[in-house]
């Protein structure tokens, strides 16, 4: 570990392989807790680069017992958290929507980090388990196009980086590499960052881990979702090119809304949030959904544009489907529930 530390501390940049070295380092027993917190701060100082990034999340995704899992076209849609909008949980709300869609969406989340309500609680508080295993996530994937994977649930090794993490109480790499950390092989992902700066590192990272294709967005804002505020900030990844743009709702028939607007609250409160969206009420909130569950459409490659997924979203949700997806969901988690009992 001393000499990556010497080379991160003299602003040398990592290898794939060293980086993948250094983080394996940090699982074994001889590791102090010193020398990890020293490792994430001097990572941090320096600025994390899409190698970095690469060597960390390989690491981490090849600990888990679901990368087991082998299903074709599957995404995710997932943010870093961190925009501190308080805003209700836009990318689970739209994970079913793709669902509906009929797009296979492995959702990765966990509790609140830096919102008032994680996805994680909006999901336990509507009845969803998180504590499936890789035989229920498999089952739901391939029958529901859609399962919850609960990040403590499915990286249980890291345990020591979240208690030195909670107890250096500053950014570090991994307020970057949340989304990236599916353990399931995903072939695309919709991205959502808070640092517009970021944007072009990610993207680097998601092709050097094999998706074909990607969008990262940072919203109007900085939010860590597209925003209906004004100008949105993409990069999209689309057979190895990496291509920069900009987004307004307008361009895509959406009507604008401050990010007030769209305002979140505890786990009951939000949870009633995504319902009125999955049962089609009209709403900022819907519209909100229907932008970002239109940019993951696009991003998986199901529709040719963003405007063709925004309408491929709206059927989603009107036809019932997406409340569907949810309602299996639950019944499953409650079945699943009743049988160890």
């Amino acid at each position: 570990m001393k000499v990556y530390l010497e080379k991160l501390m003299n602003s040398e940049n990592l290898t794939v392989e060293e980086m993948k070295e250094a983080t394996n380092e940090c699982f074994t027993e001889h590791i102090t807790d010193t020398e990890i917190s020293a490792f994430l701060t001097a990572l941090r100082m320096k600025g994390e680069t899409a190698q970095e990034i690469t060597g960390i999340v390989e690491v981490i995704r090849a600990q888990s017992e679901m990368s087991k899992i082998n299903i074709d076209n599957v995404m995710d849609n997932c943010g870093t958290g961190g925009d501190r909008s308080y805003s209700f949980n836009i990318s689970t709300t739209s994970a079913f929507v793709l669902a509906g869609a009929g797009v296979t969406v492995a959702k990765h989340g966990n509790r609140s980090i830096s919102s008032k309500t994680g996805s994680a609680d909006v999901l336990e508080q509507l009845g969803v388990s998180l504590s499936f295993t890789k035989e229920h996530t498999e089952k739901m994937l391939r029958e529901n196009k859609i399962a919850f994977l609960f990040a403590p649930h499915v990286h249980t090794r890291l345990k020591p980086f979240m208690k030195i993490r909670q107890e250096l109480g500053l950014p570090t790499i991994f307020n970057l590499i949340g989304p990236l950390t599916n353990p399931i092989d995903l072939d695309s992902q919709l991205v959502g960052v808070y640092q517009r700066d970021k944007l072009v590192t990610i993207a680097e990272a998601l092709k050097m881990l094999g998706r074909k294709r990607a969008l990262v967005v940072n919203g109007a804002g900085y939010m860590d979702e597209a925003s209906l505020a004004g100008e949105n900030h993409l990069v999209l990844l689309e057979d190895g090119e990496i291509t920069s743009f900009t987004l307004h709702p307008n361009e895509v028939g959406l009507p604008t809304y401050p990010n007030e607007a769209i305002r979140g609250g505890d786990a009951k409160d939000n949870a009633k949030i995504l319902l009125s969206v999955l049962r089609n009420e009209e709403s900022p909130y819907l519209d909100t959904v229907l932008l970002n569950a239109g940019l993951g459409l696009f991003a998986n490659g199901k529709t040719d544009s963003i405007q063709e997924g925004v309408e491929v979203a709206r059927e989603s949700i009107a036809s019932g489907a997406a409340l569907e997806r949810l309602n299996t969901l639950i019944q499953y988690s409650k079945s699943i529930t009743s049988e160890a009992i």
